[in-house]
């Protein structure tokens, strides 16, 4: 018996990295999932390990999310949980991005969860007010909370990714939708494997943060499958992060301490 036996959900650029980690962690927990990414070749190859169905779907394209979010929620017999995970970043100073880049980043990590969010809540009303299981996983980062270097826009729209977190749980608590966030810090995935490949970068990493290593998509997926089951029913509007601890070190006082300490 899996902990979300008899579920029913939708995660959004499920085609790799930690979305397909999610839907993996999310099948094997019971649940019947429905995987949307921009490729559908990506979407199906996920879909099909697990018996899933994948639909191609740019989350950025209202009208396409739309009819995406229905016809999942049709195959899979209705809608219990909504995961929003598709997203992109990019690595440059703040002032030689431009404006295409910008909305582009914008728009497919904080746009693309409204867009979707929007979708699903129709569908989660249904569960939420019968007494069903109803809720929404966003994923957003650390880099949403405080800031990191080159990554303005990315930022920015992270840190509305959780604002809209908040918003959600606030108006949709009554409906019995539970609405929370997951903020990863540095994560082995498609998106970050370019680092893998200078030790110096991976070494100062796993410095930096107290659990001494990085991240795997396997390990935000168990925190998603946390959150959108029963044993998360009285938690709603909160943000985990999910960082090893990287973000409690003082940058500026860590380092003259840990030799003080003789750490």
């Amino acid at each position: 018996m899996g902990s979300l036996d008899g579920q029913q959900a939708i995660v959004t650029g499920g085609g790799g990295g930690i979305g397909a980690a999610v839907v993996r962690a999310m099948a094997a927990e019971g649940a019947r999932v429905a995987v949307l990414d921009i490729s559908g070749e990506r979407a199906e190859a996920v879909a099909a390990e697990v018996g899933g169905v994948a639909f191609g779907v740019n989350v950025v394209d209202t009208d396409a999310v739309e009819q995406a979010v229905t016809a999942a929620a049709d195959a899979l017999g209705g809608l219990t949980c909504l995961v929003n995970n598709a997203g992109i970043g990019s690595l440059k100073p703040l002032h030689e991005y431009t404006p295409k880049e910008w909305d582009l980043l914008v728009d497919v990590n904080l746009k693309g969860t409204f867009n979707c969010l929007r979708s699903a809540v129709p569908h989660l009303k249904d569960s939420g007010r019968s007494g069903g299981p109803a809720s929404v996983v966003n994923i957003a980062s650390v880099s949403g909370i405080r800031p990191t270097r080159g990554e303005s826009p990315y930022g920015a729209a992270k840190a509305g990714v959780i604002a809209l977190t908040m918003s959600g749980a606030l108006e949709y608590g009554p409906d019995g939708i539970r609405v929370n966030c997951v903020s990863p810090g540095f994560i082995r995935s498609p998106l970050t494997e370019f680092a893998f490949s200078v030790p110096t970068y991976i070494e100062a990493i796993e410095a930096g943060t107290p659990l001494g290593r990085t991240g795997t998509a396997e390990e935000v997926a168990d925190v998603v499958v946390f959150l959108a089951s029963t044993m998360a029913r009285f938690v709603t509007g909160v943000n985990l992060v999910v960082d090893g601890g990287s973000m409690l070190p003082s940058a500026q006082m860590d380092p003259m301490l840990r030799d003080l300490l003789g750490g």
